[in-house]
Parts: C-alpha cells; sequence; structure tokens
C-alpha cells in the first residue's frame, strides 16, 4: 500500500508532519480529517522503483505546452458553466491523457478538498504552473471573477504556443535540409569514397590535396566514427554548463540579440511576450510591480529580464515605466511611445494588449522573411558541400587525363 508524507494543522494551530498509509490520495487525506487535522503539504513517498528511477533522471516533470493550453480552455469553460472547480478539476482529471498532468491535477483537488486555496495547490507545482499562471488566479480569487480570469488565461496560453509555433515553424524547414545534408555527406565520406580512394592507389602517384583531405576525413568517419558522436556531444555539453553560469548566460543572450537577423526576430518576439503577458496582469487585477517581477521571471533572456528589472525599480522609486524601458534601447520607440500614452490615459493594460496584437503580425511578418532568405542559403551550404566533395574525387582524374593528352 502506498504510503503518503505529510504536513497538518492541529485545530490549536500546531504544525505536524508524518506519514500514512493509504490506497491513494484522495483516502489518505480523508484519514487525516478524521483524525481532526487539516493538510497544508501531502505527497507519495518513494512512488516505488520507477518513481525513484525517474526522480533521478529528472523524468516526469513538467507537461507538454499544449497540454497546459487545453486544459486551461476546458476548466475555463466548466467554471463559466458555472460547475464548481473542485467537480471541474475532477471531470479532467479522468479525461487527461497526460499522466504527470492528471498526478498533478488529482494532487492540486485534493488539496483544495483540504482547504487550500486554488492558487496555493497551483503554487507547489511550478514545473506545470508557471508564476504567471499562479498569479492570475490568485488575483483572480481575490476579486471573485476566476471565471473571467480563466479565459483571460486561456486566451493569453493560446496567443503565447501560437507565437512559439510560428518561430518553431520557421526553423523547420532549414533543420530538415541540414539533416539531409548531413545524411548524404556522412554516406559519401563512408561508403563511396573508400571505393575511389581504391582507384586512386592503382594510379601509384600522390593524390592532389583537397582530395587526400577528403579520404583522410573518409579514413577518420570509418575507423574512428565513434569522435563525431564524441566531440559534437562534448561540445554541446560545454556549451550547455558555460550557458547555465550567470556569465555565460549573459555573453550569449546578449550576443543572441545582436545577429543580424535572428537577434530581430528575437527582440520582436520578446516585445510581443513581454506586452501580452504584463497587459495580460495589470488587466487581471495584478499590481504592476508584482506583475513586473513575474513577467522578468519569465522573459528567457537576462538582457531583457534586467531591463525588465531595472523598469521595476524606477516606479519603486516614483518613475514611470516607458522611460527605463526607452533607455534599455531593447524597445523601439513606437512601443515605449504607445506604453507612455497608455500611462498617460490610464489604458495601459488596452495599450499594451495592442502593441501585443501589432507585434504578433511582425513576428509573422519576420518568421516567413526568414524562412524564405534561409532555405536558398541552406540549398546552397548543400551544393557547395556536395560539389566540393565531388570535384575532389575527380581531380585525380582530370590529372591522368591530362597526362595521357
Amino acid at each position: 500500500m502506498p504510503v503518503f508524507a505529510y504536513k497538518a494543522k492541529k485545530s490549536d494551530g500546531a504544525v505536524v508532519s508524518g506519514t500514512i498509509d493509504a490506497p491513494q490520495q484522495k483516502g489518505a487525506v480523508e484519514k487525516l480529517r478524521g483524525q481532526k487535522l487539516t493538510v497544508l503539504e501531502i505527497n507519495e513517498e518513494g512512488g516505488g522503483l520507477i518513481g525513484k528511477i525517474k526522480a533521478k533522471l529528472g523524468l516526469g516533470k513538467g507537461v507538454d505546452s499544449k497540454d497546459l493550453v487545453i486544459f486551461s480552455r476546458q476548466l475555463s469553460t466548466l467554471v463559466s458553466a458555472g460547475v464548481p472547480i473542485v467537480q471541474g478539476l475532477s471531470i479532467l482529471e479522468e479525461q487527461m491523457e497526460s499522466p504527470h498532468l492528471r498526478s498533478v491535477v488529482g494532487e492540486v483537488r485534493s488539496d483544495i478538498e483540504a482547504g487550500l486555496s486554488i492558487s496555493d495547490g497551483l503554487k507547489k507545482h511550478p514545473e506545470v504552473f508557471p508564476d504567471i499562471y499562479t498569479a492570475m488566479i490568485r488575483a483572480g480569487e481575490l476579486g471573485g471573477i476566476l471565471d473571467t480570469i480563466l479565459e483571460r488565461l486561456s486566451g493569453f496560453l493560446e496567443a503565447a504556443e501560437a507565437l512559439k509555433a510560428k518561430v518553431k515553424g520557421a526553423m523547420m524547414y532549414p533543420a530538415v535540409l541540414l539533416t539531409v545534408c548531413l545524411g548524404v555527406t556522412v554516406f559519401l565520406l563512408t561508403f563511396v569514397i573508400p571505393t575511389f580512394k581504391t582507384i586512386f592507389a592503382s594510379f601509384g602517384r600522390e593524390l592532389p590535396y583537397p582530395t587526400q583531405v577528403i579520404c583522410n576525413l573518409s579514413d577518420l568517419m570509418r575507423e574512428r566514427w565513434y569522435m563525431m558522436i564524441i566531440i559534437p556531444t562534448a561540445a554541446w555539453k560545454g556549451f550547455q554548463y558555460y550557458y547555465k553560469t550567470p556569465a555565460g548566460k549573459r555573453v550569449v543572450d546578449r550576443k543572441a540579440l545582436g545577429m543580424p537577423v535572428i537577434g530581430i526576430l528575437l527582440k520582436k518576439v520578446a516585445v510581443a511576450k513581454f506586452t501580452r503577458t504584463l497587459g495580460t496582469l495589470i488587466k487581471s487585477g495584478v499590481p504592476i510591480m508584482q506583475g513586473l517581477e513575474t513577467v522578468a521571471a519569465t522573459a528567457g533572456n537576462v538582457v531583457i529580464e534586467d531591463a525588465i528589472l531595472a523598469t521595476r525599480e524606477s516606479i519603486r522609486e516614483g518613475g514611470r515605466l516607458a522611460d527605463p524601458l526607452k533607455k534599455s534601447g531593447l524597445f523601439p520607440p513606437m512601443v515605449t511611445q504607445m506604453i507612455s500614452v497608455g500611462e498617460e490615459t490610464g489604458s495601459l493594460d488596452t495599450m499594451l494588449m495592442k502593441i501585443a496584437d501589432f507585434y504578433d503580425t511582425e513576428v509573422d511578418a519576420a518568421v516567413k522573411g526568414l524562412t524564405s532568405m534561409m532555405e536558398p542559403l541552406v540549398v546552397v551550404f548543400m551544393g557547395i558541400i556536395v560539389g566540393a566533395i565531388v570535384i575532389a574525387m575527380f581531380l585525380p582524374m582530370f590529372e591522368m587525363g591530362s597526362m595521357a593528352g
């Protein structure tokens, strides 16, 4: 029988912790309630051998963003229809396809039944529900407009997912072409070049330098193929380790924003994400200071995060939102001007959403432009690689032909 570790509050306010046996978490909560305890936190202990292996490897954490979007839209529909939140979570728990999300929804439902608020129940699972999610739910609970907040949250998540899909779509075709190019190159070096090398050996002459280089690469590929896996893997792991350091992350993020074409796209995505997130939070009743802190935490780029936190400090000292954003140089003049107008007219949330809609269109246009530009570049790159190999293989034959002539 599963064992659950719990933390609970007695009637006199004292907090106790321990373990309890129960077939499932709901039964454990009911047992603790029978002991006149208010459950604060409860989790299954151990989780068996598979659970321990997953915990060691870090598997099973987080859910696909699409699953979270669908869950939010379904919950919004149920709550808007007057279904109680606990009953709504029970209905969705039975329909979930994602095992981890189903488990998390069940835990949240149990926590709410035990007396926790919805936002506190969600906050216990940051790997599933981001800061903006819990902040908006808390604002909805405090304002008594949970159905409205869930509707806005669903719309926000759907817009964010659409933006992510646009960026991913731009990278798909070039990635496929590069993969094909790599596959063709490996095939030529592994299977075709050795045949030519045997023919060249019968010439009894020294090979041209380009041909010799290709033959050496072929030998390396056939004899030490494992190095072709170890070296790129080690380089990627080294980059990941460097990027995890504060200095490395800052350098990489700054370089990414400064790239000729990719940097422009990243800035437009950042503006669209910043304005939509902050506009949604302010419209939902979240204080602007808390909203900026949440937006900074979800920026995804440390340079942009620094600019947002500097803006937050400026507002704390009595300044305006638009001035530090303009000073950072990351936000276009049109954006800062519209934000300034929104501050002066008291319609900052509306102005932020208009900026977000405009930049969603800009991102779409930038993605299409990037795709149309990268397609011929990748094709040319592929042609150069394959063409260089073919020419290198025919150079000895040309020399033999000239000698025969």
